[in-house]
Order: structure tokens, then C-alpha cells, then sequence
């Protein structure tokens, strides 16, 4: 990981005043920053004075406004690559709707074959889980790494040799957006060393934690820099090395991605490198706000974002471990690792009644929103993490699965797992997150003694 000083002290109640003074001022409490960081005002207003100030058009043209805005999108890539220090000879940045459009890159034009499997974490988001309809298709096998009691991967390593063959892809997550479990990047290069291409999920670490593609050179990143700063949505990013994209086979071509295009001839070639696959015209002028927001975490250095935030999720651990019913119970049961060491700021769990039967995570979730607390609740898009944190029987899960599936819903399934929690509760913190924030959340919580 890399580190550099900020260009500025860093005071949360500071930047909390300046930045985020709605959050005050509308009473909200908002701790799901691992759905989406807030933005700050400068960043909105920096970007609304660059558009007032600029002429843009379509960068698929020569023309003057074309070219501002492709002038705009180089320099956003050329900033994206210095942030994860990557070298722009071996990287190259293809801008997406999110990460779940970067992932999904990846997944339709891999070379899945019998002899080239696709291995994943049980710790994923649904987007790389996603991936193995593809390898499915192709004929691929499709392995699972199993997660242990503190849901850390369990021998990673030895089970990625066990299924090592051809040139297979892996994927899995930097952070855990369920747990907040930070998984080893030293696996990046033990897989490649196996003949793995490897898919590594940012998006959950990059708003606070540095990632140095020269120190973990994963051959596919997939983020989102609505996640980072919160401003704008609708824009991610693949991050690929070349070789590695070159690669790749795209099903299609469409606008923006070709040289040219025959229809007598039923021919067409694509562009070079990421604009092949930067479909349509991109969001150029919401990529416009990027080097900005990149500026706004370097000015509040990450590590800074990083020391305060996690300190939040650690002092809202201890305060749910000492929370207990009158006859002595716990009333919360944490997922994840005992220690917050190599955790980000994220903590999931639920409330547990005085026989310890899991309270419906809904009936939570609707009190919090009552007092203006923003948490959220589900399984977060990561059913691994999520079966492995309740402890889900396979045979069990298959059955109610089964039974639900004509005419699914959450309340159907969760009658059908009786005696098991089928989601939880989802706190997370970000820079402007202070005590009362966690305050305001333990208060919801404690009302269920």
C-alpha cells in the first residue's frame, strides 16, 4: 500500500461542517457508506463552475467541443491509473456505468473452456457471481473457495492449487462489502503464479485504503467512484492490464467501439484497446468530476478517512458486545472475525431476542428508519458471506429455495428457514461519520431490550 501526507489537517467535525452540513441540518444519521459514499459540496460545485465554464460535446467527433471532452476523459484515466499507481504502459482504464458494468466485461469475453476453469471466493457480490453463468456455458468448471467462522477465506491457497489448470480466472474481493473482511492481496500473485488471470473486486476498499497495482498487479480491477466520493453516479471503471484485455473477445461491437463497421460485407474491427469496449458514448460529462474527486481524497488523505473511520466501526463493536437483555443474553451476534484487524469500516450483525432467536432484520431496519438512522438490511448482494455468516444447512437452503422460487419472497423464505436469520443489519462509516451517528444507531438498537 502506498502512503502520502494530505495537503490538509484532517478534522471529521471540520469537514462534517464544511462538506456535509445537510446531514445536521436534515437530522440524518447516514451510516451505509459501503452503498455509496456521500459527496462532498465542493465536488458538486467544482463540477457545476467546470460545466458552466466549458463547451462539451460528444467525444466521437474532431470538433472543438468533441475534443475538450475527450482532452476531459484522458486526463480522468490518465488520474485514475496515478491513484491506483499504475504504470499507464501496462494499464489501461475502460470507463463503465459501474463496477458491476466493468465485471460484466470481463465475464462475457473471457476464455472459459473445459480445461480453463473460473474459482471464485464464497465471498463475492452477486456481480462476479454472475461470472459463472458464462463459464457454466462455456463448458468451464466452476469452484467456490469455502469461507472459515471469522468468514476469512479458509486455505485459499492450497484450494486455488487443487483447482489450478489451463488458464483459468479468479476472482474475489479486495473487502468483503458483507463482513468488511479484507482477504489477502498477497493471493493476486499466488494465482498468477498458478496460471490464473485474476479478477479483483476494489469497490469496497478504495474509498479508504490505497491499492498499488505495481505491489498487487491483478490483471482486472472493477470500481466505482460513487463509492469513493459519492459524486457522480452512473460511472465505474475496468481497470485492466493491456495483456490481459487483449485478451478478451467481445460477444458484440456497437457504436463507439469500432474502426469500422461493413454491412455489405458483414465485417467490422474493433478499436484498440479500452475503446473497444467503452460502449456508446460514455458519461463524459459526469467523467468531467473525477480528477476532481480525486483531489478531494487527496487533500483529505486516505489513510486519515481510513484511521477515523474504522476507529467508529471498532467503538461500535465493543458498545454491541456489551449490550445485553436483563436475564444476561447478548443482544447482538457480530459476523466476521473477533478482532477488526484487516477489516474496513464496515459491521454487519443482528439483534437477537432474550431466547437468542435472530429479530427479523426488517423489523430493525423499519425502527432505524423511524429515528433517521441509515443502515442497511438484506443480505447486501453477497449471499456467500451471507450463508456462511447464518449458517445455512445446504440441504436446507435448496429446499426452501426450491419451494419459493414460483412465488419468491423474502417473508415466504424466511418462513421456510425457520430458526434462521435470512439477513442482517449493515453499519458502515465514512469521513464525516461522528459519535452521534453511532450514538443515534445504539439507541435504535438498545430499544429492542
Amino acid at each position: 500500500m502506498l502512503t502520502t501526507a494530505p495537503k490538509v489537517a484532517f478534522s471529521a467535525a471540520a469537514l462534517r461542517a464544511r462538506e456535509f452540513s445537510r446531514l445536521d441540518a436534515g437530522g440524518h444519521a447516514y451510516l451505509d457508506y459501503t452503498g455509496s459514499a456521500l459527496y462532498p459540496e465542493s465536488l458538486v460545485a467544482a463540477h457545476a463552475e467546470m460545466l458552466r465554464c466549458n463547451v462539451l460535446g460528444n467525444p466521437h467527433a474532431e470538433n472543438p467541443a468533441s475534443l475538450a471532452s475527450s482532452a476531459i476523459m484522458s486526463e480522468a484515466r490518465r488520474r485514475t491509473l496515478a491513484f491506483l499507481d499504475a504504470d499507464p504502459d501496462e494499464y489501461t482504464v475502460c470507463f463503465t456505468a459501474n463496477a458491476t458494468g466493468a465485471i460484466a466485461h470481463v465475464a462475457a469475453g473471457y476464455a472459459f473452456g473445459r480445461d480453463d476453469p473460473f474459482v471464485l471466493s464464497a465471498d463475492n457480490h452477486n456481480s462476479v457471481n454472475g461470472i459463472r453463468e458464462y463459464a457454466m456455458r462455456a463448458g468451464a468448471t466452476v469452484s467456490y473457495l469455502p469461507l472459515d467462522g471469522a468468514l476469512r477465506l479458509d486455505a485459499a491457497e492450497r484450494r486455488l492449487a487443487e483447482h489450478a489448470r489451463g488458464r483459468g480466472l479468479f476472482a474475489f474481493p479486495a473487502q468483503s462489502n458483507f463482513s468488511g473482511v479484507r482477504h489477502p492481496l498477497s493471493l493476486v500473485r499466488t494465482a498468477q503464479s498458478l496460471g490464473y488471470r485474476v479478477l479483483l473486486d476494489a469497490a469496497a476498499l478504495l474509498p479508504m485504503t490505497r491499492l498499488s497495482l505495481r505491489e498487487v498487479p491483478a490483471d482486472f480491477v472493477a470500481l466505482s467512484y460513487y463509492k469513493m466520493f459519492g459524486y457522480p453516479s452512473g460511472v465505474g471503471a475496468l481497470v485492466a492490464r493491456r495483456d490481459a484485455l487483449a485478451e478478451l473477445r467481445r460477444p458484440w461491437f456497437s457504436g463507439g467501439t469500432v474502426d469500422f463497421v461493413s454491412v455489405q460485407n458483414a465485417a467490422h474491427s474493433l478499436q484498440p484497446g479500452a475503446a473497444a469496449f467503452e460502449d456508446g458514448t460514455a458519461n463524459f460529462l459526469a467523467i468531467a468530476a473525477i480528477p476532481a474527486g480525486l483531489d478531494y481524497l487527496e487533500e483529505l488523505g486516505i489513510e486519515n478517512i481510513e484511521r477515523h473511520a474504522t476507529r467508529q466501526a471498532g467503538s461500535l463493536v465493543e458498545a454491541l458486545q456489551d449490550m445485553r437483555h436483563r436475564n444476561g443474553n447478548p443482544l447482538v451476534r457480530i459476523y466476521g472475525p473477533e478482532s477488526r484487524d484487516d477489516c474496513g469500516a464496515t459491521v454487519a450483525f443482528n439483534l437477537l431476542d432474550e431466547r437468542q432467536t435472530s429479530i427479523p432484520f426488517a423489523r430493525v431496519e423499519e425502527r432505524a428508519r423511524a429515528a433517521g438512522v441509515s443502515v442497511r438490511g438484506g443480505c447486501f448482494c453477497n449471499p456467500g458471506a451471507a450463508e456462511a455468516a447464518f449458517g445455512f444447512p445446504a440441504d436446507v437452503t435448496a429446499r426452501c429455495l426450491a419451494s419459493t422460487k414460483q412465488r419468491w419472497s423474502i417473508e415466504r423464505f424466511a418462513e421456510c428457514m425457520s430458526g434462521y436469520p435470512v439477513g442482517a443489519i449493515r453499519a458502515s462509516f465514512g469521513a464525516p461519520s461522528n459519535d452521534e451517528d453511532r450514538t443515534r444507531l445504539l439507541t435504535v438498537v438498545g430499544s429492542f431490550v
